[in-house]
Parts: C-alpha cells; sequence; structure tokens
C-alpha cells in the first residue's frame, strides 16, 4: 500500500556524488529547501523564499541518522559524509548532535560546508567542533561586495563575520578550506581581492579554495571568471590558494537505476524544473543538479527561463 502524502518522509541524503573536491560525497541536507542566511546571487538552487537567522530543530535526529545509516550499508564508494543541502546547515540546532553520532557509526571523515554567517555564535562553533572538515565561505570583505553577492539577512556585517571565522580557527582543530566564489563584476576587483587576501591572512586556512560559477545561477547577472583570471588571483593569495577543479572519475559501484538516462527522457518529453524532475523521481535536488550539470557540459539539454522559472529542455 502506498504511503499518504503526509506520511512519506523528507529525504535527507543524496548520492554519493562526485564532488570535485571531495571524491565521492554522501550529502546530508538537515534544512528545508532554501532556507538560509543569505541569497547569493550565484546559488545553483534559485532564489531563498526564507532568508533566516533563527536557528531551529527542522527535522527528528533518528530519522536523519537512520537514512544515512541505510546508505552507509549500500557498498558504494563513500570519501566523506558532507552537510549541504538546500540551505544554510548551521542553522538547525542538531547539528553538533547528528556529527556525533556518525562518528559513532563509520570512520568515514565528516566535512560540513557553511556559509559562515553563524560562525559569531559560540555554540555554532561548537557543533562544528567534531567535524573533520569544514569549508566555510567569504567571497566578499567589504559591506558593500557582502550586500551586492551575498545579499545578507539583516542585521549580519561582514566583519563580525570575519571575526567569527577568525575565532572558529582558533578553536577548531580539524582542517578549515576557506572557499571564494568570484563573480565577475561583482567581487574580483584587484583592490577587493587585496582585501579578502588581508582576511584570510588573518583567518589561517589550510588551504584557501577559489570558485566560479558553473551551474545556472539564481541570477543571470552571476557570470562566471575565465581560467586565465583565476590564475591571476591565484597569485595574489599566494602557495596555499588553489582552483577547483572539474571532478576527477574515480572507480564506483554503479548506481542501480540509470538516473541520467531517467532525467534526459523526461527532459525529452517537455521542459521540465529541477523541483519537477526532484519530485518526479524522489531523489534530493542536489543530486538531481550533479546529473544535469554533466548533461549540460555534454551539450545534451540547455537551460532556458521562463516567467523567472528555470527550466531544462533537449538541445
Amino acid at each position: 500500500m502506498s504511503k499518504k502524502p503526509e506520511e512519506i518522509l523528507p529525504i535527507h541524503i543524496y548520492g554519493p556524488v562526485p564532488s570535485r573536491r571531495l571524491g565521492f560525497s554522501l550529502g546530508i541536507d538537515i534544512i528545508p529547501f532554501k532556507t538560509c542566511t543569505l541569497d547569493c546571487v550565484y546559488c545553483q538552487l534559485g532564489n531563498t523564499p526564507n532568508k533566516t537567522l533563527r536557528r531551529e530543530k527542522f527535522f527528528s535526529s533518528p530519522e536523519i541518522l537512520a537514512q544515512i545509516k541505510r546508505r552507509l550499508s549500500s557498498g558504494q564508494r563513500i570519501d566523506t559524509i558532507t552537510f549541504s543541502g538546500s540551505g544554510e546547515p548551521t542553522l538547525n540546532k542538531i547539528l553538533g548532535e547528528l556529527i556525533e553520532n556518525i562518528k559513532k557509526m563509520t570512520s568515514i571523515p565528516v566535512t560540513v560546508l557553511t556559509n559562515s554567517t553563524l560562525l559569531t555564535d559560540k555554540n555554532v562553533r561548537k557543533a562544528l567542533m567534531q567535524a573533520d572538515l569544514v569549508i566555510p565561505s567569504l567571497d566578499a570583505a567589504t559591506q558593500e561586495v557582502f550586500l551586492k553577492t551575498n545579499r545578507p539577512c539583516s542585521p549580519l556585517h561582514i566583519k563580525e563575520i570575519i571575526d567569527g571565522l577568525v575565532k572558529f580557527r582558533q578553536e577548531f582543530k580539524g582542517r578549515i578550506w576557506l572557499e571564494v566564489m568570484l563573480v565577475k563584476g561583482m567581487n574580483d576587483s584587484l583592490s577587493h581581492i587585496q582585501k579578502l587576501k588581508e582576511a584570510a591572512s588573518m583567518i589561517k586556512p589550510d588551504k584557501i579554495q577559489l570558485n566560479t560559477v558553473v551551474r545556472p545561477p539564481a541570477e543571470k547577472s552571476a557570470q562566471p571568471l575565465s581560467h586565465d583570471e583565476l590564475e591571476k588571483i591565484k597569485k595574489v593569495f599566494g602557495k596555499n590558494c588553489e582552483i577547483i577543479t572539474k571532478f576527477d572519475k574515480r572507480q564506483q559501484t554503479p548506481p542501480q537505476k540509470d538516473l541520467e538516462g531517467t532525467i534526459l527522457d523526461m527532459i525529452r518529453r517537455r521542459p521540465v524544473t529541477l523541483s519537477d524532475i526532484s519530485v518526479s523521481l524522489g531523489r534530493h535536488a542536489n543530486e538531481v543538479i550533479k546529473y544535469l550539470d554533466f548533461l549540460l557540459n555534454e551539450g545534451k539539454i540547455r537551460s532556458v527561463t521562463h516567467k523567472d522559472s528555470k527550466y531544462y529542455e533537449p538541445t
């Protein structure tokens, strides 16, 4: 007997999916779709309808842990367990509890991707202490650029966020890779890059990772930098800076179903949105995005915008 709609549990895990920097990553999503402290112009998931600073216990810990446990027993290669997904993971009050329980389940490293905005809160910093790797982002070093690129929830201020990152580095014993997402004409000027470098020198991350727009962004104005432009900026940051490259294919247990082919078949029938595909297939949006990205790069599909919604259609 099929479940009633209200009985269907949220999907909290996706993958393992190929990550350009983490290998095969089992994604953990503990935030309702697009609940975030920011509304970044480059976000691959679109605009943020629920912009908030309020931390909540959005879902139950046993429900999330049960899904993780089932996937760990699948036999698929998993290089890291990554908290990412539909919004800012540190908004969930049970993040620390989840990390602690995952560490009891497996020796696979735990990674947390965060936009850094809540690292000013000592409770958030404490919740991250048992992670193996934290990848905080810092796209701005001035309030003007912060407002333009990240469109933060008021009253966030970039100076306080940088201070929070400095405190986190002092307290955290694991690895920190500071990600800088560069958007052409918004945060890539030489004067601003110098300010970002000054901020990074205070934070002292193990690595600085340069990224740029590679998937269809929330705003058309968010355009990528060329590889040559990224190389010039890399030289400014110095020796512990790297450009995030494309995924290096590794051996992986094949999925049970041909998800790529299924998605392509759906798109061939009619133009569909990310949400259409995700709901129809019962797959997390971030997992679907990985396949869409591959199909876009292969030239098999294209993205078009109609009435503020992004659709995918065959080429």
